[in-house]
């Protein structure tokens, strides 16, 4: 197979875009399909400040070193979960994103769960009784509370996150299945500030994972490879599986699925669906956006697993996070 561009020998054969390409010229292509993206949906301006949320993978850190390429002024916010599994599954992902950020003098802003917060989240999921098997929601909540406050404390106009569109697929599948119109509602390449949100993009949102990976590898990135350990069975793997077969007799259905979405949002489509755009408060305790009328469910959470942890070590504290800025690597 030969570059389309240039003849010479192709690293990849994208099939649903009927486009091969040689290594110099999809090394190209990415960050222009992410350009290309970023001004389609009006994801942020070259003078916004921007947060980009990395777990140590290929897309996050792959999407961070676009970003840079591009020219914006982009740096990380890595969430140590203390997440270890057998694997060191925290440790690997955090050693990376560090490793990547100074080496190439990139600022890396870390939180640290455990520390900050008293528990790791598979021990903060067994105490605050949601499931201590796939503690998967408390880690969700966790995550959005931590991006959220740290980029708006921090003065970031705008939070990136490396979803891809296997990713997006596999929501929107799951969320087209159940007909979860709210859910449906809010999916979309940008959503934009509000009440005490900001701003939260998804640049990599058309690109397929088979396209994010190669890039990382071709582009020379150490990332982890393994999914999280509490990962493993999720409905949004099985999602990807289905769509992965679906794929492999229909090339590109991946991608007509989620545009077709975004197209049909764009007319109306979910206008008159019976949902409603909740009242946003801010929490008495943390001061972050909630629908409650009192404390917000990450506080309600937290205090329950520091409510039934064991005693905390001498010296060691477990302060609200609102308390805690995070610090830089």
């Amino acid at each position: 197979m030969k570059c389309r561009k240039c003849g010479e020998r192709a690293v990849l054969n994208m099939r649903q875009h009927r486009l091969a390409l040689c290594r110099a010229h999809f090394l190209e292509w990415i960050p222009e399909q992410a350009q290309r993206f970023i001004e389609k949906y009006r994801m942020f301006t070259s003078d916004e400040r921007i947060l980009v949320a990395v777990s140590g993978g290929k897309d996050s850190l792959g999407l961070w070193d676009v970003l840079q390429r591009l020219g914006y002024q982009a740096d990380g916010l890595y969430i140590n979960l203390g997440i270890d599994g057998g694997t060191g599954y925290s440790d690997t992902s955090h050693r990376l994103a560090a490793a990547f950020a100074e080496s190439r003098g990139l600022k890396l802003h870390v939180a640290d769960v455990p520390a900050e917060l008293g528990a790791p989240i598979p021990v903060a999921a067994r105490l605050s009784n949601r499931n201590a098997h796939k503690p998967c929601s408390v880690c969700g909540l966790t995550k959005r509370h931590i991006m959220n406050r740290l980029a708006r404390d921090l003065g970031y106009n705008v939070l990136a996150t490396g979803h891809n569109l296997d990713d997006e697929a596999a929501v929107l599948f799951g969320n087209t299945l159940t007909w979860a119109t709210g859910y449906l509602a809010r999916q979309s390449p940008v959503l934009d500030a509000e009440q005490g949100f900001v701003r939260k993009v998804k640049p990599f949102c058309r690109l397929y994972e088979r396209e994010t990976a190669a890039y990382a590898l071709l582009q020379g990135i150490e990332y982890v490879y393994e999914e999280c350990p509490h990962a493993e069975g999720s409905t949004s793997i099985y999602y990807k599986e289905v769509l992965n077969q679906m794929e492999a007799e229909r090339p590109g259905i991946k991608l007509s699925f989620y545009l077709s979405f975004l197209h049909a949002r764009q007319g109306g489509f979910l206008d008159a669906a019976p949902h409603q755009v909740p009242e946003l408060r801010p929490c008495p305790d943390c001061g972050q956006p909630t629908t409650s009328g009192g404390t917000c469910s990450f506080c309600r959470t937290w205090d329950r697993v520091r409510a039934r942890r064991s005693p905390p070590a001498e010296g060691e504290d477990a302060l609200r996070p609102a308390a805690q800025p995070a610090p830089d690597a």
